[in-house]
């Protein structure tokens, strides 16, 4: 169908501005509202309002602007129905061929930490969805795109069809603007559910990040969801695999702990060794010495840009892959001389990385909690000895690791290192009988260290 009007409404201004210069050098015509009509007005393009469209107000602090029968009679009509375009001419109904619509950002405002309810209220968006709904059910003769990053294909489109859009496009985009609503209404009911504690399902809806070539063993179909690109950038090696993913996200989820420039190793999702230092190669030296048999085949993670004196010590084992914020460019040249080596760049703060759900399939089910992601400790000391300054802190950085050793968990440490590990037991006794073994192992010695444990 020829686009001869638009109705562009959008919270997520990304490429809009040279979306609608485009339609307008067409000669279509332009219907905004609120912020994204004084930006496109700001940038020299003609918009009308959408009060001049509907011939009625802004009412309720923009609560009431869209949703009006002019605006939902010119997207549902049946363009080529008798009845319809008669109906349509009866009550005034102009025809709108584009809807360009993204809603409030309902998702990111409760994934804030500590959301007041009333604010989470005020970011759930009526009109958009309901515009979204009624092009997509007309995209026999709509088009509605919801995501900026199909203005391209949509303004080729209409350059290759003198000034129209393909069937087959806009059934594409109606399917993704369904979607998308369908998610946005998920997210709100999810929320909501979680505030009042009702009875109502629990749902999830992601969208396909990648196909891995097999899960946990080489048996197992699987696939990874979600917004893992927005998280992680690969700049060298061979593709993720599903235990690469599992131990990323284990090595994010504990750099996370640590504001003090850190370096840790893991294996198979459980440290093998962490340690502090402003000299990355100085921490790699104290996470390292805490066993150095079992990082080889790792997966080495630090929280400042990988440097070159580091890069140097940690490519002299073999690790799966390295993960940091950044590389420099010597480091880079050296790491990746190695061609399988996964480099992986962190795009976001680790903390901003980790999920805020924890999901666990269970015979019958999911379990569904919080993640155990609040990193405020608040120590009380309950006996008349009252540790030193540094002892609470050998106490709080061994606390931070063996949160993230597999229980029952043991992890002797100092204020800056690892010294001891003992996971995965049974027993808290055998787990520090490992972590002791470990440390005797190492020649490292136990002498003024604390002790944490995991249940």
């Amino acid at each position: 169908m020829k686009i001869r009007r638009a109705l562009i409404s959008v919270s997520d201004k990304t490429g809009v501005a040279a979306f609608a210069r485009v339609l307008e050098r067409q000669g279509v015509d332009i219907i905004s509202t609120g912020g994204t009509a004084d930006l496109l007005r700001k940038e020299k393009i003609p918009v009308r309002e959408i009060s001049s469209f509907t011939a009625f107000p802004e009412v309720l602090d923009g609560r009431v602007k869209t949703l009006h029968p002019r605006v939902h009679g010119g997207l549902l009509y049946r363009r080529g129905d008798a009845k319809h375009e008669a109906e349509a001419r009866q009550c005034g109904f102009d025809p709108i061929d584009l809807v360009v619509v993204n809603l409030y950002p309902f998702e990111a405002t409760v994934a804030k930490p500590n959301v007041k309810p009333a604010e989470a209220i005020e970011n759930i968006d009526i009109g958009g969805p309901s515009m979204i709904r009624s092009a997509a059910k007309n995209y026999e003769s709509v088009t509605v795109v919801v995501d900026p990053a199909d203005y391209d294909a949509v303004l080729e489109n209409i350059r290759d069809n003198k000034g129209e859009t393909t069937l087959k496009l806009r059934e594409r985009l109606a399917i993704k603007a369904f979607v998308r609503t369908a998610d946005y209404d998920r997210a709100i009911s999810s929320f909501l559910n979680k505030e009042q504690a009702t009875d109502a399902p629990f749902s999830l809806s992601l969208p396909l990040a990648m196909r891995l070539r097999y899960g946990e063993n080489p048996h197992q179909i699987a696939a990874l969801y979600g917004d893992f690109d927005k998280y992680f950038e690969k700049l060298h090696g061979k593709e993720l695999s599903f235990n690469n993913i599992l131990d990323i996200s284990a090595a994010t989820n504990l750099i996370a702990e640590f504001e003090e420039p850190t370096v840790a190793i893991l294996k198979h999702t459980n440290p093998c060794g962490v340690g502090s230092d402003a000299d990355l190669r100085k921490a790699w030296n104290k996470a390292f010495a805490t066993d150095k048999q079992a990082p080889f085949g790792g997966i080495i993670v630090c929280n400042r840009p990988l440097t070159e004196p580091l890069a140097k010590v940690v490519s002299e084992i073999f690790s799966e892959v390295i993960i940091a914020p950044d590389f420099e460019i010597e480091a880079r040249a050296i790491l990746q001389k190695k061609k399988n080596l996964r480099l992986i760049r962190l795009l976001t703060p680790a903390k901003e990385a980790r999920p805020t759900t924890d999901l666990r399939s269970v015979c019958g089910g999911v379990l569904v909690q919080d993640a155990d992601v609040d990193g405020e400790m608040k120590p009380k000391a309950v006996t008349k000895k009252k540790p030193t300054k540094m002892e609470l802190n050998a106490m709080l950085f061994g606390w931070r690791v063996v949160k993230h050793v597999k229980s029952n968990a043991i992890v002797y440490a100092k204020s800056d290192r690892t010294l001891g590990i003992g996971a995965g037991q049974m027993s808290r006794i055998d787990a520090s009988r490992i972590a002791i073994w470990k440390a005797n192992e190492a020649g490292l010695s136990l002498k003024g260290s604390t002790s944490a444990r995991w249940r």
